[in-house]
């Protein structure tokens, strides 16, 4: 039996997961969709994290490959059903509408004049990461100015924008990390100086979460409304009224920082997906396939 993570080694949350993995004894590898369908056969073990493409139009390639290794019979951890969930933003809010859990009114726009919510709003990729493209819009004046800059863009072209209702951000929010139907990391992001954005590519900062019994139930139930096996989900306070569930992120950068006070994140992960104890080295298909 072959463990594998399926992504790219430009995402540093990938690298991370494999190389730490690597040392707690667990032989996995990191491949292309690609090479995994080349090697892979029934009882193997895949983790996806395809992510979303750099021009925010849709999930990097490779979910062809990774249907027909579910069809063949492979475990995939992040099916193609869950990360289109993920990482389709207007998906993911009919799918926490349903599971009714708390998240900001979301609509599509499908043209620079078209909206049917006031602001204050957010505006954003339907495929979206990294916090780019991402405008807060407190006016009417606003949104169509950010709607009329972003018409043009090859993702709003295919796509149309997402348009969400404005939650007031205290400047800072907890992204937790849920792997196998439970919450196995978390850590607060906090925005920097003048930046309404708690994105780390946008200048924010990381520490250490203590978790309450809510966060964790709602980012449990977030994670299960999706069918995701290994993501992150994003919640921001709300006054005294607990948490709102912003986004999951089915290829979710984390590091040991998100170690909670019960174990290190990357061994939680690893165990709650039944990857622990110890498999098998890869059989000799996948060895031959990654090199070349």
């Amino acid at each position: 039996m072959s463990i594998v993570v399926i992504g790219s080694s430009a995402n540093d949350g990938t690298t991370g997961i494999v190389s730490a993995w690597r040392t707690l004894g667990i032989d996995v590898w990191l491949v292309s969709a690609a090479e995994a369908l080349a090697a892979l056969g029934t009882g193997d073990v895949a983790l996806v994290r395809l992510d979303v493409t750099p021009t925010l139009d849709g999930v990097e390639e490779g979910l062809l490959a990774i249907w027909l290794l579910e069809r063949r019979g492979v475990h995939v951890l992040n099916s193609v059903e869950a990360l289109l969930n993920a990482h389709d933003k207007l998906r993911t809010a009919r799918l926490l509408d349903k599971a009714r859990v708390p998240h900001p009114t979301t609509v599509n726009v499908a043209s620079a004049s078209g909206n049917t919510l006031r602001p204050p709003v957010v505006v954003k990729p339907r495929y979206g990461s990294w916090g780019r493209d991402v405008v807060l819009c407190r006016d009417e004046n606003e949104l169509r100015r950010a709607l009329n800059e972003v018409r043009d863009r090859s993702w709003f072209q295919r796509h149309g924008a997402i348009v969400q209702e404005a939650v007031p951000s205290p400047g800072r929010d907890l992204r937790v990390i849920v792997a196998g139907g439970c919450v196995v990391g978390a850590a607060e992001r906090v925005a920097a100086p003048g930046e309404w954005r708690t994105n780390v590519s946008c200048g924010g900062s990381l520490q250490p979460a203590e978790l309450s019994d809510e966060a964790v139930e709602l980012a449990r139930t977030a994670a299960a409304a999706i069918g995701g096996d290994l993501v992150g989900v994003d919640l921001m306070p709300r006054g005294d009224d607990g948490f709102v569930v912003l986004e999951l992120n089915a290829a979710v950068d984390f590091d040991d920082t998100y170690s909670l006070a019960g174990g290190a994140v990357y061994e939680a992960a690893a165990a709650r997906l039944g990857l622990l104890p110890t498999r098998a080295p890869a059989h000799p298909t996948l060895r031959s396939v990654l090199s070349g």
